[in-house]
């Protein structure tokens, strides 16, 4: 299985790595939110054994109202992030929607994320690989919803052949499955798609809580279904994932963004600690797909 490592942090995504974890809030809603929720997280995954990564938006540019809390932008994003960065000493993920944003978000975020909807987009893809790569960070790009999971490799390729372009050689991507849409306001996480995913030659991480959203599922606003996440999230490392992408918040229903898919903080530790056991079976095992031949 493909291995990534970030250097500076000393994790790495893959093999038979522990499971990283991916987690934060969905947008930043202010600094003392940001650095509470992580705090808790870090201090979980420290006694679980597992790797942190920070997550929060600056701006969600896929609302399903014009009206609904989009974040506090680029620039006091970014700010709020450093500080997360600095005061908690954990590396940040964060998504970007334009290239223009590439070049600075990459110099706060050691992920940097491109988010499901934009996958597809060539400058978007070819400036986010291109910068994160000079930033010695890792592009993280979630499938779209619209995609069958072999097309990633597409997506994953194309990243590779702007690194190369542009002389850098090391691969740097990761891929992550977020559910696949097909209207009425739900979508569905396939198992199978992340073994699929794999075949892209990049490790693969499963967004468990946006798979359980229910896009515009409230009607001016989405909804979700929080009460899935454990059985995805037990399913999909099973399936031997690198890493779980999850979005917490210590008050779900008082959220700015996606409360109903977010799982409760203080649920977090107990729910991480059943994957911690599945995790080592499954990675102990060493027994993946790849073992089937023809």
């Amino acid at each position: 299985m493909a291995q990534l490592t970030l250097d500076r942090w000393n994790i790495t995504f893959g093999g038979d790595a522990p499971l990283a974890v991916i987690a934060g809030i969905n947008v930043i809603e202010d600094l003392d939110l940001a650095l509470t929720t992580g705090k808790a997280l870090k201090a979980i995954c420290a006694d679980l054994g597992l790797p942190y990564v920070f997550k929060a938006s600056y701006d969600k540019a896929n609302r399903s109202s014009l009206k609904s809390f989009r974040g506090p932008g680029l620039k006091k994003g970014l700010e709020i992030l450093a500080e997360v960065k600095s005061q908690l000493d954990v590396p940040i993920c964060t998504d970007i929607h334009t290239p223009e944003e590439c070049e600075p978000v990459a110099a706060v975020a050691d992920l940097v994320q491109i988010p499901a909807f934009l996958c597809r987009q060539t400058d978007l893809v070819v400036a986010a690989a291109r910068a994160t790569h000079a930033a010695g960070g890792l592009l993280h790009v979630k499938k779209g919803q619209f995609l069958a999971p072999w097309d990633m490799k597409n997506v994953i390729d194309k990243a590779r052949d702007a690194a190369r372009e542009a002389g850098l050689s090391e691969d740097r991507f990761l891929a992550c499955e977020r559910g696949v849409s097909f209207g009425y306001n739900n979508l569905v996480a396939d198992m199978t798609s992340l073994a699929e995913m794999r075949k892209s030659g990049a490790p693969v991480v499963f967004d468990v809580t946006h798979s359980v959203q229910k896009p515009g599922g409230l009607g001016a606003v989405s909804g979700g279904a929080r009460d899935m996440v454990p059985v995805l999230a037990r399913a999909g490392v099973a399936a031997g994932v690198a890493g779980l992408f999850m979005e917490t918040h210590p008050k779900p229903a008082e959220a700015w963004s996606d409360g109903p898919n977010a799982v409760p903080l203080k649920h977090m530790k107990a729910l991480l600690a059943t994957l911690v056991a599945l995790d080592n079976v499954t990675k102990q095992s060493g027994f993946l797909e790849n073992n089937f031949g023809a």
